[in-house]
């Protein structure tokens, strides 16, 4: 089993732990903000069960049906992890403003006291072990399960201080502002998943700096003449490339191939953690004029 996929298994077991806990403790308590972490939490379940299924099927080789292979469910899963984050958000932003409007007495606040330090403790260990599955992988999903459980570290955080002021102070007014704080601080670490999983998904190029890197491969090259046609996109751990290699009239096709291969491997090595495909076309001499709307890939 991939480490992604070992990884997902490990954020749902958690997830499903962390839920059981919170709802129960947030009917009880009548805590907004409990009750805010627990659907979180419940959506965490859903989201990680979906990683799942997407890691394990984007991992799957190209057949007749899919060519390309299955690569962009990555990127398809992180865009609707985003948006389930935000649809949570709305909801415990709708609980919030209802609980200012009318108000309840909280109860149970020891327990609830408890639970959330637990949550905190058992959730910092999942963020610590995802982080350095996406630092090793460099995997879409997991940078989005880990940035997502990263926000919920901060909410349980900022949920148990709520609580603790409240059991200190009586005002239970406390808890539905927070609620609301916690709502919009979701919705803000939502845009950036969001985002990059659209822009995979409509086949942005790679960042400058990669595009860059692949150029500086191709000019080192000296019997290369000029090239065009340089095309670049990813889809989850795919990288795909294109491009056209000019080389002198004289040069045979197999010569032409070697020097090929040769650009191909160096800019493979370029994204050690991807799989890399790459497109070339030789051209005998300068034929961008000529194709200027020939597209690739």
């Amino acid at each position: 089993m991939r480490l992604e996929k070992k990884a997902t298994v490990v954020s749902t077991s958690v997830a499903a732990l962390l839920v059981l806990f919170k709802m129960s403790v947030g009917i009880f308590s009548g805590s907004i903000a409990v009750l805010a972490s627990a659907i979180d939490s419940l959506l965490d379940l859903t989201v990680s069960l979906f990683n799942y299924f997407a890691l394990h099927n984007a991992e799957k080789d190209p057949d007749e049906e899919f060519h390309f292979g299955r690569s962009k469910l990555e990127p398809l899963a992180a865009v609707i992890e985003g948006s389930i984050i935000s649809i949570s958000a709305l909801f415990i932003l709708y609980q919030a403003i209802h609980k200012i409007l009318y108000p309840t007495k909280m109860e149970y606040m020891a327990v609830s006291i408890y639970v959330m330090v637990g949550s905190i403790i058992i959730t910092a260990l999942l963020v610590a072990f995802l982080l350095y599955v996406a630092k090793k992988t460099n995997n879409m999903v997991i940078r989005a399960d880990a940035l997502h459980y990263q926000t919920d570290l901060y909410t349980n955080a900022a949920v148990l201080i709520a609580l603790g002021v409240v059991a200190y102070t009586g005002e239970s007014i406390v808890d539905p502002i927070l609620g609301l704080g916690i709502a919009i601080y979701m919705i803000y670490s939502a845009y950036p998943i969001i985002k990059e999983g659209i822009l995979m998904l409509l086949d942005v190029a790679l960042p400058a700096e990669d595009v860059d890197k692949i150029k500086k491969v191709i000019e080192e090259e000296p019997i290369i003449t000029d090239y065009h046609y340089l095309k670049t996109r990813e889809s989850g751990s795919h990288v795909f490339i294109s491009y056209h290699l000019v080389f002198n009239v004289t040069i045979s096709l197999y010569d032409a191939h070697i020097i090929a291969d040769k650009i191909e491997a160096k800019v493979k090595a370029l994204f050690p953690e991807k799989k890399v495909h790459i497109l070339t076309h030789m051209d005998p001499y300068d034929d961008a004029e000529i194709n200027e709307d020939e597209e690739e890939w």
